[in-house]
């Protein structure tokens, strides 16, 4: 028989009550509790929560979930890197003056956290209140736009009516020539609004989230769903082995429609790519951000100097983070139209996200008919500016089994019995 090695002064001994204090010895010096020690030990055998999707709204529901209801054994499984999918890929907006009530509410809701999220976190996610202006070109836009103005303000949402003089005042790059090829018969300003920095909000959650102890893993893709006798989740496949959970958030943008069918549910979405480009850097020039909903066109200006101008979504279906020329094509030349000064300027690059699109253009935030599973999905070309709202609401929903009454409305029922929020030609976004 071989003889055991020598103990190494390291080793740590394993029985009796010198176990105890050598490891008490050693948690203290390492500056942890014994206490704490045995809560981390507990927690692996403890029931964890899944939040699939490291984005912006799937670490903003972990955040979430362990600051308000104290549930940090949560893991967020990312199949790429954090802030690598549609938070990184976005155009930054904030806005709440959406015109039906449930959309007003949800929308605001999010407006409300950003206000304070860098003092919450404590990182600077660039929150900054520029405001938002859309622009009208014809009769229709001026009736919608004012109809948007009214319905906002009975809301308590913030919203005024701007005539093109003033909206040139707010914005002096604009060209409100009444012979532009697209003329500005006046614009909707809210002043709440604005935009913030994509990707530090998805490091702020992820690094408050971990502080707190949720565990974030990187490269790990769901390949299936475990679903028990009942029904009800059991876990998820991954790239990366099989995690046992009972209660499962996705909050995975436009791969959604693909979680979800390996739960065997079919969702009403459709999966499009938006795109974005962005200029060579110049000096501050560009106040706030405009939009323009008849030219599918909008613009701001990030802190680095460049200028951020979204399009619309591709024509066809498609999950190439890449979009068809035509759209650059078209968006390009409404901003020149727009705001002539720009015309001379160099774009750097161009990208695409993948969005959810519902067939009433609003999101769908709430339970699924699977025991356990937990949806944050169809928001379109909207789900930046809603982001700590969705991950307050998705924890909420997942924590307490029950919507919110904010999120109550945003269910799937609502495509069975026709009472759809159909914010398709109301948001003034080009889905």
């Amino acid at each position: 028989m071989d003889k055991l090695p020598p103990r190494s002064p390291w080793r740590p001994l394993r029985r009796g009550v010198f176990a105890a204090l050598a490891l008490a010895g050693i948690l203290t010096h390492a500056g942890i509790s014994a206490p704490a020690a045995q809560a981390e030990e507990s927690r692996s055998s403890a029931r964890i929560d899944i939040i699939v999707g490291g984005g912006g709204h799937g670490l903003g529901a972990a955040y979430y979930l362990a600051k308000k209801y104290g549930i940090n054994n949560v893991a967020v499984l990312e199949k790429g890197w954090i802030g690598g999918g549609n938070t990184g890929r976005n155009t930054t907006i904030i806005r709440s003056n959406y015109l039906y009530d449930e959309s007003a509410h949800l929308y605001d809701h999010a407006v409300k956290l950003w206000d304070g999220l860098s003092q919450e976190l404590n990182y600077n996610i660039m929150y900054s209140k520029r405001g938002v202006m859309m622009l009208a070109h014809n009769v229709h836009d001026v009736q919608s736009l004012q109809r948007h103005i009214n319905a906002n303000r009975l809301n308590g949402v913030d919203n005024e009516w701007l005539t093109p003089e003033e909206a040139k005042a707010y914005c002096p790059p604009l060209n409100i020539s009444p012979d532009a090829r697209h003329p500005v018969l006046g614009a909707a300003l809210q002043r709440r609004g604005g935009t913030a920095r994509h990707d530090s909000v998805a490091w702020g959650y992820a690094r408050a989230a971990a502080a707190l102890g949720v565990d974030i893993i990187q490269n790990c893709a769901v390949t299936g769903i475990r679903r028990g006798a009942d029904g009800a989740v059991e876990g998820l496949e991954t790239t990366r082995g099989y995690i046992a959970s009972k209660r499962v958030g996705v909050s995975a943008a436009g791969n959604t429609s693909v979680i979800m069918q390996m739960a065997g549910l079919d969702f009403p979405l459709e999966s499009y790519p938006l795109q974005a480009l962005v200029s060579e850097p110049i000096k501050p020039t560009f106040p706030c951000v405009v939009m323009s909903n008849t030219v599918h066109a909008y613009m701001s200006q990030s802190d680095k100097g460049e200028l951020v101008i979204g399009a619309g979504t591709d024509q066809y279906v498609s999950y190439s983070q890449r979009g068809a020329l035509h759209i650059v094509e078209h968006t390009l030349a409404a901003i020149c139209e727009i705001f002539p000064i720009y015309r001379r300027m160099r774009m750097l690059r161009t990208w695409g996200g993948i969005v959810d699109v519902t067939p009433d253009r609003s999101p769908i935030l709430g339970k699924t008919p699977v025991q356990g599973l937990y949806v944050n999905c169809g928001w379109g070309t909207g789900g930046f500016k809603a982001t700590p709202g969705a991950g307050d609401l998705l924890a909420y929903t997942m924590a307490k089994d029950e919507p919110h009454r904010i999120n109550a409305p945003f269910n799937l029922d609502r495509f069975r019995n026709g009472r759809l929020i159909d914010e398709a030609a109301a948001a003034a976004v080009a889905h």
